[in-house]
């Protein structure tokens, strides 16, 4: 029987030297099969040679398709001694994988969020999302105020999108008073008026932060320009250009500026223009799209079964939309589409968005026509705290007018007033779950109340945190310049994912 061996590879000694492929078979010439020698060359006991240990007794003795290897010295060392060859190769390719770290501290993570990457060359085959770095016990810190004043904590989960928060906990708080169908429609008609403006003003952001981390600055510089637009129009309207605490329990904590509305008209006359700047600057653009087209595809299953929402999965083709599948704030009554795509990559995303930044603009136009002289919250003057606000210099505060009055006139005012802002009201014990659709997805409020003047529990279905869940399945296999891209993709706000 003839034995052949690969004479091409080479196998490295714990010493460092180099042999040949393998031992010269036995009856090859000058070699001493009692010695185990190599009588030419003069060799013995070199690794690989017949004499090493195990030799003898090793299965597929004399196969040269059979391959081992061994670790001596810290190098690696190979043998015939059997095996199987793809695991060799496997560990080979294994050991040349390399894990690091991306974030916390990274530009394009959209906050402190860690990517834990295992690449090979500039291949992504594993990822790991790692968070808690912004955590500052949001629901928690619930527990130990009132209930109106838990707005201003939840106001700053999501910080690009505070009034979602605070409309979403509201929702849930006048279920459990039992005074849904009390809130003045006023209030309702505005709700939806600020959430669609930050609505537009969250998806800007997500434009201007994407644009920029892929290199299209101009798109950075355009996005934030229209947002400090709606920035403006929302410090009139609540006194802040962000963690505004404007909507509260039974309506909202005041009305409209008299000179807002023509701000607004003027702001819907000029946005619609500045989405087509967007299209005609990135749209068609090589670049942009060599960057995002079948780049960080997930298909509508997937999204489902990682529980993700938003324009990630309308991106992916399932027209899923809280404002029209479970209505709330009287979203049946106005009309918009639902943008979708069915190519789900970042490309269909970046589509979604902007068309949803469109339809955002009707609802707001709609509102303007719906707004009627009338009350912004629940005549009960218990809920209703504070009774009286006004914008001034420094921002939202008590009307002088009201603690004048309070404070000069009338002792039992007084005594009331101390009364509900330290003790606050109470809330019938037990527990409702309320959802609206946020910029980002499903943002959904747990509350729980065991009777007393402070919430129970407070927990925050967050979308930036359920949808980071399908960062893995879009980034593996990828390459690790894609991971920039998908990340920007699924917009995560690490202020609601650690909240």
């Amino acid at each position: 029987m003839t034995h052949t061996f690969d004479t091409s590879a080479a196998f490295t000694s714990a010493a460092g030297s180099t042999t040949s492929a393998g031992p010269p078979v036995d009856g090859a010439p000058g070699y001493d099969s009692t010695s185990g020698h190599d009588s030419a060359s003069g060799r013995g006991d070199a690794p690989g040679q017949n004499n090493a240990p195990g030799y003898d007794d090793a299965p597929g003795y004399g196969d040269a398709y059979e391959a081992g290897f061994t670790e001596s010295a810290g190098e690696r060392v190979y043998t015939v001694t059997g095996g199987d060859w793809e695991q060799v190769i496997g560990g080979e390719d294994y050991s040349e994988r390399l894990t690091v770290n991306m974030g916390p501290q990274h530009p394009s993570t959209h906050g402190v969020l860690r990517l834990v990457l295992e690449i090979e060359g500039e291949t992504v085959t594993r990822t790991q999302v790692v968070i808690g770095y912004l955590h500052t016990g949001i629901e928690k810190s619930c527990e130990f105020r009132t209930w109106t004043q838990a707005v201003t904590f939840l106001t700053r989960a999501d910080y690009l999108a505070p009034l979602f928060n605070e409309t979403a906990y509201c929702l849930a708080l006048e279920k459990l008073l039992g005074i849904t169908d009390e809130v003045p429609e006023r209030a309702t008609v505005i709700r939806v008026l600020v959430m669609e403006l930050q609505r537009i003003a969250s998806h800007l952001v997500w434009l201007a932060t994407g644009a920029m981390e892929i290199g299209a600055t101009t798109g950075m510089i355009f996005g934030f320009r229209e947002r400090e637009k709606i920035l403006d129009l929302l410090e009139k309207i609540t006194g802040l250009r962000m963690n505004h605490a404007y909507v509260r329990p039974g309506g909202l904590a005041q009305d409209l500026p008299n000179d807002v509305i023509r701000d607004i008209q003027a702001f819907l006359v000029d946005m619609p223009k500045r989405i087509k700047e967007y299209h005609a600057l990135l749209s068609g653009q090589p670049i942009w799209k060599g960057r995002m087209v079948d780049v960080n595809y997930i298909d509508a299953a997937s999204c489902i079964a990682l529980g993700v929402t938003g324009p990630v999965l309308r991106a992916a083709g399932l027209e899923w939309d809280l404002r029209k599948t479970v209505p709330y704030c009287g979203y049946e009554t106005y009309e918009f589409d639902v943008p979708t795509s069915l190519d789900g990559d970042s490309y269909a995303r970046y589509l979604v968005r902007l068309a949803e930044m469109g339809e955002s603009l009707k609802i707001v136009e709609q509102c303007l026509d719906r707004l009627k002289p009338g009350p912004v919250m629940v005549a009960d003057k218990k809920i209703a705290w504070p009774a009286q606000l006004s914008i001034g210099a420094d921002g939202m505060g008590n009307s002088l007018d009201h603690i004048r009055t309070i404070m000069g006139t009338s002792m039992e005012a007084l005594i009331h007033h101390f009364k509900l802002v330290t003790e606050g009201f109470r809330v019938p014990a037990g527990q409702v779950y309320t959802a609206v659709e946020s910029p980002r997805g499903e943002l959904g409020y747990h509350v729980v109340s065991d009777g007393g003047t402070r919430p129970y529990r407070v927990h925050v279905r967050e979308p930036s945190f359920v949808n980071l869940q399908a960062v893995p399945a879009m980034t593996e296999g990828g390459q690790v310049a894609d991971v920039i891209v998908g990340v920007a993709s699924v917009d995560p706000v690490l202020g609601g994912v650690d909240r």
